[in-house]
């Protein structure tokens, strides 16, 4: 897929994951859509890095859990681009079992539903809005960001981090990723990925990673083969993978979690058996 003069909706873009896939997608000629909500502090550093470049944009204050602001959206991206080629869906927050506590803690009476309303609903809602824009203008490429919080729930070292509903709710986008995948057949393509401990969702410049203990943190880290959280460049190039040169896959996820998922088994030395001469 050539990617300039394509129009790409990036929501999360004020934070570092979100931010590093906008500025890849843009040194490749995207045009860009990038909705705000929370993070005033992100939102103005992001603002002020695109307005000192040459990178065509739109930034509208959007809340992505109301329908009704996602298709006053959608008459912007028309009005403004009148196209729409890749939905970066890049809309989370969960809370950390290590920072938040449990459900039942009165701070946390919200947390639930907000966790569900994000994670799961808001990329729901985004897709069937987006959906007929992305027909018309020709096809194009969608991706689910998730975490593999879906895949080990809130277990393990990982059980610090990942909530309930937050786990749960990574589950079930993967259902969203094959079945959105049948109904952009064939002009566009879904895929899916998977995220683990990256640097500032879930590993360093997290309050979460800051307030765990060393041992903590380390044990994380033991639990990764590769010893090490990921970085958002390194999500922003699996991105540009899936968008612009994985034609041929749709339906699919990409786990990028340094072996997180895979760190509790240990390969034993081969033994030699009971059969053969004794």
């Amino acid at each position: 897929m050539d990617l300039k003069g394509k129009t790409a909706l990036i929501p999360g873009a004020a934070r570092p994951v979100g931010r590093a896939i906008a500025r890849v997608l843009a040194a490749e000629g995207c045009r860009l859509i990038l909705p705000l909500y929370d993070w005033p502090d992100s939102n103005q550093e992001m603002l002020e890095e695109l307005n000192s470049s040459q990178v065509e944009f739109l930034a509208p204050e959007v809340d992505l859990r109301e329908a009704c602001q996602i298709e006053n959206l959608l008459a912007s991206i028309r009005k403004r681009f009148g196209s729409l080629h890749i939905l970066i869906n890049n809309i989370e927050r969960g809370g950390m079992p290590v920072v938040h506590g449990p459900y039942t803690l009165p701070h946390n009476q919200g947390q639930w539903n907000l966790e569900m309303d994000t994670c799961l609903r808001a990329k729901w809602l985004l897709f069937h809005h987006c959906l007929p824009l992305l027909r018309s203008s020709g096809g194009g490429v969608v991706i689910n960001i998730s975490s593999i919080a879906g895949v080990t729930g809130r277990s393990g070292p990982a059980g610090l981090l990942f909530n309930d509903a937050y786990a749960a709710a990574n589950r079930a986008v993967s259902s969203f990723t094959e079945t959105w995948a049948r109904q952009g057949a064939p002009t566009i393509r879904v895929n899916e990925l998977r995220l683990g401990l990256i640097q500032s969702r879930h590993g360093e410049g997290t309050r979460g990673w800051q307030v765990m203990s060393p041992a903590e943190r380390q044990s994380l880290l033991d639990h990764t083969l590769l010893g090490r959280t990921g970085t958002p460049e390194e999500v922003a190039a699996a991105v540009l993978f899936l968008t612009r040169d994985a034609d041929f896959m749709t339906g699919s996820t990409i786990q990028l979690d340094g072996g997180f998922t895979l760190g509790s088994e240990t390969i034993p030395p081969m033994p030699s058996g009971v059969l053969g001469p004794q």
